[in-house]
């Protein structure tokens, strides 16, 4: 009788001490599961191995992104049982040791996730570092299947399928020195996630002008072509989403290492240009403009800037275009000019003066009917 309630009080000692991870990772526990076990044996568990096991769970806190094969709960048991990669080993047990780590490492989860990319998805830069030094370029390549749950801000991860590596984890992150490691260790920057986004297009989207630089500080311009002439499903490259999300800095960046500014995007033709003309960015323009963009670029339909800014009864933005040089007589498809856009705007027709037409001096500006 005495054993029993010596037995139920160790199991309640143990459960009241037990700190729950907040991502349900109890449903994967099995009951061959060591740590599921909440009655140990106390010639078989040294009180040291107690006082580790405790001290990792008293400071380990809850990152709140899921997955459905590893849990936080289950990555700090990782750590603790032996895959801190700088511990020393007895040479007698090494063997043994270094096979365990290497199955630990190694091994990919139902999600596709290595352990590089849960580290970085729990934001442990530290372990995160470690790993890019031990894994082989191809382990660092791996992208994952993982279908990320929406928990909590700042940093929640997509909440659809990704197909990502361990580098747009990093980026989308903000985990600057994980993207320098890992590009330094040879990750490649042309991979595309499940929207056909590199880790670039994702740190011109977010703004991440760090991780950015990280990516292309030392890469040969031979070897960036292809990755800033890359597109996604939606036919954008870097310098498109740069200058759609109006992150000035990164497009004085792509452009300082060579980005095409006359790239067209893959859906209807417009070049950066016509994208900060319908944003009526003017510093974007100006930018553009200064660093040599043509234009006068057609979309594939033909229209110019020029075109988008009249068609917008745009007249400062249509002047500004008159003044780096546009052509106001190029015709679209439609077989229109920017004037026959104007819509009788007064300031924009005055933008098109016609110098061989003058009464008493002053030109006649053509009205459309």
């Amino acid at each position: 009788m005495a054993s029993a309630e010596d037995a139920n009080g160790k199991v309640n000692l143990l459960e009241d001490n037990r700190i729950d991870s907040g991502v349900e990772s109890f449903q994967y526990f099995t009951k061959d599961d060591p740590y599921n076990n909440p009655v140990r044996d106390s010639t078989s568990e040294s009180s040291e191995a107690r006082d580790k096991c405790s001290s990792n769970t008293e400071e380990r806190l809850d990152s709140a992104y899921g997955s459905s094969s590893l849990t936080v709960e289950n990555f700090s048991e990782i750590l603790i049982e032996g895959c801190n990669i700088s511990e020393s080993e007895d040479d007698s047990a090494k063997n043994t040791e270094l096979e365990h780590k290497e199955n630990l490492l190694t091994n990919i989860t139902e999600d596709g996730d290595t352990l590089l990319h849960l580290a970085i998805i729990h934001e442990d830069e530290h372990f995160a570092h470690q790993l890019i030094q031990l894994f082989p370029k191809d382990v660092l390549d791996i992208q994952n299947n993982l279908y990320q749950v929406q928990k909590t801000q700042p940093h929640p991860l997509l909440f659809t399928p990704s197909t990502r590596t361990p580098l747009h984890l990093a980026t989308y992150l903000n985990l600057s020195s994980v993207v320098r490691d890992l590009v330094e260790s040879g990750a490649s920057l042309e991979l595309q996630d499940q929207e056909g986004n590199t880790p670039l297009h994702m740190a011109c989207e977010q703004g991440w002008v760090e991780c950015a630089t990280e990516m292309i500080r030392n890469v040969s311009s031979s070897k960036l072509a292809p990755v800033l002439e890359s597109q996604n499903w939606r036919g954008l490259t870097s310098l498109h989403l740069a200058t759609v999300n109006r992150q000035h800095r990164l497009m004085k960046l792509l452009m300082k290492k060579g980005a095409d500014l006359n790239i067209q995007e893959g859906t209807s033709g417009k070049t950066p240009l016509h994208m900060a003309v319908e944003l009526h960015d003017i510093v974007s323009m100006t930018l553009l403009l200064n660093k040599g963009a043509d234009v006068d670029v057609p979309m594939f339909n033909g229209c110019t800037p020029l075109h988008l800014a009249v068609g917008r009864q745009d007249a400062a933005i249509a002047n500004l275009l008159c003044q780096s040089g546009a052509d106001k007589m190029l015709r679209n498809i439609e077989d229109e000019t920017a004037l026959d856009l104007a819509g009788g705007n007064d300031d924009i027709l005055a933008l098109f003066p016609f110098d061989d037409i003058q009464i008493q001096g002053r030109s006649v500006v053509r009205v459309p009917f």
